[in-house]
């Protein structure tokens, strides 16, 4: 069974329902001492103070959401996105973050070149990692599925992620968010392949039958059709040590519910299904 020190609960999970401050005070009120933080949340309250909040409710920072996207579709100029990025490292950093995490972002509107878009965010992701060394923050690749690949995340597969942290070395790492790779034949090859020193996070929820959003439809632990369980075990074999995350967007069920029994229902599910 899973122990309660290894719980994360990412604040996306409870987005509509809990600010900054109602999300550290709610985990922690359920014995939960990892979160996952979003920049929008914190900027509710500043980073000094939101600081104090994480301090006096003993919550250690999994992750900060997030660097990027970094498209280059007119919307924000692409040495705007870097510099936005900077700063989240920079976030990170104070924060004391096992990671930040790195958005992609998808194809120019109109592209069909999608190689040269993965080369992009490379170039991208190689200008970011020498600030990110100076820091002292892991910067954390997510992989996302293959369906969001025009629109959301060019970085599709643990395989392209393991090769891009063999590419820059020090520094970079992955995050394994099930709901993304949980399909990949090669996942657990390319889990064992990152290793310890490489894997970052680890974020669970479940994939949902029929789904009705790819992006604001994932389910509770349980609920689908993901090994959650037989995913963690890689993880472990691996030698991550690290939080498990519950991260769930949920716009039509979880964040129509009570915050406190999502909460409830995320450390029961992960205990049992994870």
């Amino acid at each position: 069974m899973l122990t309660p020190d290894r719980i994360a609960i990412n604040q996306a999970t409870t987005k509509t329902q809990w600010g900054f401050r109602d999300s550290v005070e709610g985990y922690a009120s359920r014995g939960v001492r990892r979160i996952g933080i979003w920049l929008d949340k914190l900027q509710e309250c500043g980073l000094a103070e939101g600081k104090k909040i994480l301090d006096a409710n003993g919550m250690a920072v999994t992750g900060v959401n997030r660097a990027g996207p970094f498209v280059l579709d007119g919307s924000v100029p692409l040495s705007a996105a870097v510099d936005g990025a900077r700063t989240a490292i920079d976030v990170a950093a104070e924060l004391g973050a096992d990671c930040v995490l790195v958005f992609p972002g998808g194809m120019p509107q109109g592209s069909r070149d999608l190689a040269g878009a993965r080369g992009r965010f490379v170039s991208v992701a190689a200008a970011l990692v020498d600030h990110a060394r100076g820091t002292g923050v892991t910067l954390g690749l997510e992989p996302l599925h293959p369906m969001l690949a025009a629109d959301r995340s060019v970085l599709n597969t643990m395989t392209e992620a393991n090769d891009l942290c063999d590419a820059l070395g020090s520094g970079i790492g992955i995050v394994v968010d099930a709901y993304h790779v949980w399909w990949d034949v090669r996942l657990k090859a390319e889990i064992a392949r990152a290793g310890a020193e490489r894997l970052v996070g680890f974020h669970v929820s479940d994939w949902l039958v029929p789904t009705r959003d790819l992006v604001f439809d994932r389910g509770m632990m349980g609920d689908g059709v993901i090994d959650n369980a037989e995913i963690r075990g890689w993880m472990e074999a691996a030698g991550y040590a690290g939080a498990v995350e519950v991260e769930i967007f949920s716009e039509r069920d979880w964040w129509q519910k009570d915050p406190d029994e999502v909460v409830r229902t995320a450390i029961d599910r992960c205990r049992t299904f994870v």
